[in-house]
């Protein structure tokens, strides 16, 4: 197996770990019902519960996949990669957010839904510089972005709680589509131990 192929490989073994995705986005939604004060999360504490729950399906999410398909580890140029979309990931969500819709006086105050639209966008650019965008991942981040775009919004970002429900959802169904490719790239379990092995994962 060439070094590419092998780079390819360890890569998508890691970025289609797509139960974490799931756990992603349920944080979202969690975040999203404290915002709104809804039942139970107008109190702080119900939030921090939620919170430590979430943490411990990480653990039994991260138990599993180190089980069932070892250790990878991505290589210096992929890492590089996902170092600088981060980098422009978290200053595109806060600074684009307040540029397209706020009350800020530099603002275009625009009637679309910015969160939704940076959210979508920062999705895209980290799945494009590890493993390359799949369908799902354009159909469904794609979507985010188009949904986020339409001119029935609430100006000055007052739906930016509806776009973390919604960047939630999509966070969930894509990690479940996620782990599908993954399963069906790596095989049975017994089968990707000895593949990972090889691999040096």
């Amino acid at each position: 197996m060439e070094r590419k192929e092998i780079e390819t490989a360890v890569a998508e073994n890691t970025q289609f770990r797509g139960l974490y995705g799931v756990v992603g986005g349920l944080l979202a939604i969690l975040a999203a019902l404290r915002n709104a004060a809804w039942g139970p999360f107008e109190h702080e504490w119900a939030f921090f519960v939620g919170v430590i729950v979430l943490g411990g399906l990480t653990w039994s999410v991260h138990s599993f996949y180190t089980t069932h398909f070892g250790r990878a580890k991505q290589s210096a140029r992929t890492e590089r990669r996902q170092i600088v979309t981060a980098l422009i990931g978290i200053p595109l969500v806060i600074v684009g957010s307040l540029w397209l819709s706020s009350r800020a006086s530099w603002s275009l105050n625009l009637p679309v839904n910015s969160t939704a639209i940076t959210l979508g966008l920062v999705f895209l650019l980290s799945f494009g510089a590890s493993v390359g965008l799949r369908l799902h991942h354009a159909v469904i981040f794609g979507g985010l972005v188009v949904i986020g775009a339409l001119p029935v919004w609430e100006r000055a970002g007052e739906s930016g709680n509806t776009a973390l429900w919604m960047a939630g959802i999509a966070m969930i169904i894509s990690g479940v589509l996620d782990h599908r490719l993954l399963v069906r790239r790596f095989g049975p379990a017994s089968a990707t131990d000895s593949e990972a092995e090889r691999a040096g994962l």
